[in-house]
């Protein structure tokens, strides 16, 4: 088996010109070749469940059978198994070419019922470059993805660059998709828009033939091992929140942003949960991390979570809080206006959302941590995981039952920040829970969740009292006083409730013993 090592970036159709003019690809061009891949499968798609692929590819008069295994994919980066052979004549045996035993044995009690499912067919530009003593192999791709689905045919383009490591150190390969993104000037503002692409042409392809949609994308479960190093342990979770981020700003950018239709709110509010993910594991490790990079890149993220900020608060108050203020059936003329305005809002804050994650900055600013992150020297100190982890949640939540007691006393900033605190804690248990007791992680995460809705539901309600203080005054100026007394009842009203969470929190059981 060939372990396959690639970046795979997207290409902006209006930045081709540009990419080609690169400095790089001057020479060492191969000559172009089209190719035309179908992929297979049972007609219950079991190799897509099992995360493979199985794709027949015509070259010219060469026709290459392949096999690709499940991978791991982030910041663009990919790893997985691949065997590729000549086509074999008449009945295929996997076991022939698949070195695995049992994933060959899989494949054969599949290969009976495979049927073609999509095709893609694309011209391919080729280069090989030496950099940082690495030879890698930059692929351009330019064609299409096509299925055929009850008579109709479905289209879906293709323009993307594959850098595959042939040897040398993996650094090499993101170094030179740093230097393609900068573009043929080498400057970053005038970086070409070539992002870092999560999906392969196989999921793609699947995607098109099911008519399926990207759709918002949680957290993924972290596992941590008790005998892995700090800086692993560091690398592992950051790696799997940049991951959540990607999947979450990739189908925000799919949808777009059309005035009569506005993607799912949880693409904007996933990627604000992965940013934060990401800065508690920052700041989890932080003590065993240099200084200097753990406050480039928190700094970094943050600056990008607050660019998502209004997006989010106009989305809430648009879905959740407007619906209650102001029912669908007023049809009043200042009804309309105030619907009118808000949605103008949502509209300006979503499309900013949307700029941040396609400009330029974004792409460089993930492939530069990606490397970074992927070349932290090793770190000394901690023999036991398991242990460290206790004592970190340990110190959190007496830093927390502390907080608790304050934020009464501080009003509105000392609930924010308690909710802060409160989220940091939970998702720094999250990172931590396969070290420690399932059963106590998943009672203390419990109690830390009911506090956090709670100081969410009170932060929701001054954020919308906030955004209201913004209609204009010839906007409904009664009915926004009449909300903005409304809101002020149901906030006192809350308020109520945070001696019963505040003790709440200061019982609450710890996660470590």
């Amino acid at each position: 088996m060939a372990l396959e090592t690639e970046i795979k970036l997207s290409l902006h159709p209006q930045d081709l010109p540009r990419l080609l003019a690169h400095p790089m690809l001057r020479g060492n061009e191969a000559p172009a070749a089209r190719l035309l891949n179908t992929y297979f499968d049972t007609t219950a798609l079991e190799l897509r469940g099992a995360r493979m692929a199985v794709r027949e590819r015509h070259t010219g008069a060469r026709v290459l059978l392949t096999v690709k295994t499940a991978g791991q994919s982030v910041g663009g980066l990919s790893q997985r198994g691949e065997w590729e052979v000549p086509r074999p004549r008449g009945a295929i045996d996997f076991a022939r070419f698949v070195d695995d035993a049992a994933l060959a044995q899989r494949l054969n009690a599949w290969a009976p019922s495979l049927v073609p499912v999509f095709h893609t067919d694309f011209t391919r530009r080729t280069w090989r470059l030496a950099h940082g003593g690495a030879r890698i192999e930059l692929a351009l791709d330019e064609g299409e993805l096509r299925t055929e689905v009850g008579g109709r045919t479905r289209r879906e383009r293709i323009l993307e660059v594959e850098l595959e490591l042939l040897d040398g150190p993996v650094d090499a390969l993101l170094d030179l998709a740093h230097t393609l993104v900068l573009g043929p000037e080498g400057r970053s503002e005038r970086a070409l828009r070539l992002r870092p692409a999560q999906r392969s042409k196989a999921e793609r392809g699947y995607a098109l033939f099911r008519g399926e949609k990207p759709g918002p994308l949680k957290a993924a479960p972290l596992a941590l091992r008790g005998d892995m190093a700090v800086r692993e342990a560091c690398q592992t979770a950051c790696l799997a929140c940049l991951a959540h981020l990607q999947a979450n700003e990739d189908g925000l950018l799919a949808a777009g942003i059309d005035a009569r239709h506005l993607p799912d709110p949880e693409f904007v509010h996933q990627a604000r949960v992965a940013l934060r993910r990401l800065r508690t594991g920052l700041r989890l490790f932080r003590a065993h991390l240099p200084a200097p990079w753990v406050a480039h890149w928190s700094a970094h993220w943050k600056a990008l979570a607050d660019g998502l900020g209004a997006a989010r608060n106009w989305d809430v108050f648009a879905t959740e809080t407007l619906p209650g203020l102001l029912p669908d059936g007023d049809a009043r003329p200042e009804a309309r206006a105030l619907r009118d305005w808000v949605h103008a809002q949502r509209v300006a804050a979503n499309r900013q959302a949307v700029a941040l994650f396609a400009a330029p900055g974004h792409a460089l600013g993930v492939l530069a941590f990606t490397r970074s992150l992927l070349a932290l020297p090793a770190s000394r100190g901690v023999s036991d995981l398991a242990a460290w982890a206790q004592q970190r949640l340990h110190d959190g939540h007496a830093r927390l039952r502390e907080q608790a007691r304050e934020a009464r006393r501080l009003g509105p900033d000392g609930r924010h920040e308690l909710r802060l605190a409160l989220k940091k804690l939970r998702y720094a248990q999250e990172f931590l829970a396969a070290l420690l007791p399932p059963r106590r992680v998943a009672r203390s995460t419990a109690t830390l969740a009911e506090a956090q809705t709670l100081l969410g539901e009170l932060n929701d309600l001054s954020t919308a009292q906030a955004l209201l203080a913004q209609v204009p005054d010839t906007v409904a100026p009664a009915r926004v006083a009449q909300w903005q007394a409304g809101l002020q009842a149901q906030l006192d009203a809350g308020l109520l409730a945070l001696p019963t969470m505040e003790a709440a929190l200061a019982r609450s059981p710890v996660p470590w013993r």
